[in-house]
């Protein structure tokens, strides 16, 4: 799917919809949005859209949907949709190598979430962790870890930080110092996002970064070797 000229909630709103449609992918959506009003979609654009121009674009790609579908996913286009208390996304099984670990060049990253695919949770209060398996050209939602603090024996960071042990990386809208510190004892980087966001929105940025010119600290997480790292450095400082 392309996210040329996406805005975040843009790209929430497309995923949304696609997850309300059977067996519908963000870009297969994306393909009927093309036919319909054209790329990229905005929300004047998704303002004119209707349910008879949804099930036939694309030649009929969403023909077989019920209208109370198509109604729901026209709604979380438009942004009419109450987008509260909203259901985490089934996940999927991990990837793994011929040992059962992660592949190559595969990282763990965790979002603070409390509804939906959204990155909108404060380290301390926020009601689960997505996890997902990101590399340079894949992307897979493989754990959503629902956190119950009575279970944290008087350390609730510790707690929380030992949910997501097997990430690289923590994406959170807020973490205070003391939580942080338990965080990276974990030999996880938090990285905050006060304004938060969709999710796969963040882990495209993410992909970008490292598809482009991956920082040290990154390359290191991601068990590029010492010479890869140092050649990074020098182009940074070059620049």
């Amino acid at each position: 799917m392309t996210t040329t000229a996406l805005t975040e909630d843009m790209a929430l709103r497309i995923g949304l919809a696609a997850r309300a449609l059977p067996d519908t992918t963000p870009a297969r959506l994306m393909a009927v949005l093309a036919d319909c009003i054209g790329l990229p979609p905005n929300a004047e654009k998704l303002d004119t859209l209707s349910i008879k121009q949804l099930r036939n674009g694309a030649s009929g790609e969403l023909a077989d949907c019920d209208n109370s579908v198509l109604k729901t996913a026209l709604a979380y286009l438009k942004g009419t949709a109450s987008t509260d208390s909203l259901p985490p996304p089934a996940p999927q099984s991990p990837l793994t190598n011929a040992e059962g670990s992660d592949p190559e060049g595969v990282i763990r990253v965790a979002i603070a979430s409390n509804n939906g695919e959204l990155l909108d949770g404060h380290f301390g209060s926020c009601e689960r962790f997505l996890v997902y398996q990101v590399s340079l050209d894949q992307v897979r939602l493989i754990d959503c870890r629902e956190i119950d603090d009575r279970q944290a024996d008087d350390d609730k960071n510790g707690y929380r930080a030992g949910l997501i042990a097997d990430c690289q990386l923590l994406y959170v809208v807020s973490v205070g110092g003391p939580a942080a510190a338990k965080v990276v004892k974990h030999n996880i980087h938090p990285i905050k996002v006060p304004d938060g966001g969709a999710a796969p929105a963040l882990i495209a940025e993410l992909q970008q970064i490292i598809g482009d010119k991956t920082p040290p600290w990154l390359a290191k997480i991601m068990g590029q070797p010492a010479e890869s790292r140092v050649r990074f450095t020098a182009e940074a400082l070059e620049e």
